[in-house]
């Protein structure tokens, strides 16, 4: 079968590794923002007020966050809008995209729990059943999560039964990709300019951030590889057993941004930028969120808060490796 093929029923199938709700963190296979400190969230929601000031939000505005997982990050915005502009927690509407059911129940159920009816809560299991006049649409870790094939000097990767990569099929279109972004291997993601269209047909005006790790242009090698129990193994590392790992562990690979760019403009969506998360979440105002909290509490609780902070914003954890990108389309 195709590397795409393997790779979204490794993620995706029946009994994939998204499928039902996994944990994230110590206790899971890896970290994520959103797990390190209800800080990113927060950062999210003030710069989701400033675009309700710019006049770009409307008070009405359709917040959507794309792959929730437990809702932690969507309860995350919520709850510091709450504190900043409580205001518009009776006219926002909530949105979150998630294919599995298993895993809306357990976002409704955290949600509900959290806030009750103090939000307006609804899910959809893609973007082709939104259609809205104005959002903002937020994601986390989503690009990497794409289904890939896999380039190598010419030739498209097969994956035979038993879990081994042959470089032997003849792809017209990841041949043109590999030439469109400078690569000779690595892995060329499937999927992002339908996604790009979804979106720019779900809402009249919208402005779109994401955050993954990577880099705006291809790296020279491939980059794929295997989370367990934060320990990573490379796709191609022997000691990886790739049967036994499969739907198991999650697989991963370096978002080439400048793919995600061009799927966008294609799609007639503006790019407007590409950060470091350290250097984004400065900006959006998470030291003045943290300055804001250090008035209200303890010494000890705000400490506390200000590692969490270090882990998303220094330069040596995920601070620099991380990026943020943002597009939007205006009326």
């Amino acid at each position: 079968m195709t590397f795409s093929n393997y790779m979204t029923e490794w993620l995706y199938g029946e009994n994939g590794y998204y499928a039902t709700y996994k944990t994230i963190g110590k206790a899971g296979d890896f970290y994520t923002a959103v797990s390190t400190s209800k800080f990113f969230g927060g950062t999210i929601a003030k710069h989701i007020i400033s675009l309700v000031d710019e006049g770009f939000l409307k008070a009405d505005a359709t917040i959507c966050e794309i792959g929730a997982h437990h809702g932690y990050f969507t309860a995350d915005v919520i709850e510091f809008i709450y504190t900043l502009r409580p205001e518009l927690l009776q006219s926002f509407n909530f949105v979150i995209v998630e294919r599995f059911d298993d895993l809306q129940a357990q976002q409704t159920k955290y949600l509900n729990e959290s806030f009750g009816d103090a939000i307006k809560l609804t899910h959809v299991k893609s973007l082709s059943e939104l259609h809205v006049d104005n959002a903002f649409f937020i994601a986390n870790e989503i690009f990497d999560a794409f289904p890939c094939e896999l380039f190598f000097k010419g030739k498209t990767a097969r994956v035979e039964e038993d879990g081994n990569v042959e470089f032997d099929v003849d792809n017209e279109w990841v041949s043109e990709k590999a030439a469109k972004f400078y690569k000779d291997r690595g892995e060329i993601a499937v999927g992002y300019e339908a996604f790009a269209k979804e979106m720019a047909a779900a809402a009249e005006t919208f402005e779109f951030m994401s955050f993954d790790y990577g880099e705006m242009k291809a790296r020279p090698d491939f980059s794929l590889r295997v989370y367990d129990k934060h320990k990573v193994y490379p796709f191609f590392d022997e000691e990886l057993n790739r049967k036994e790992a499969f739907a198991k562990t999650d697989i991963t690979y370096d978002v080439t941004f400048e793919h995600v760019k061009d799927a966008y403009e294609e799609a007639g969506v503006a790019f407007i930028e590409l950060k470091a998360q350290m250097t984004a979440l400065v900006n959006m105002g998470i030291l003045d969120l943290l300055a804001m909290l250090q008035k209200n509490v303890e010494e000890k609780i705000y400490k506390q808060e200000l590692e969490k902070v270090k882990m998303l914003i220094m330069p040596d954890l995920l601070g620099e490796r991380f990026k943020m990108i943002r597009f939007r389309k205006e009326a």
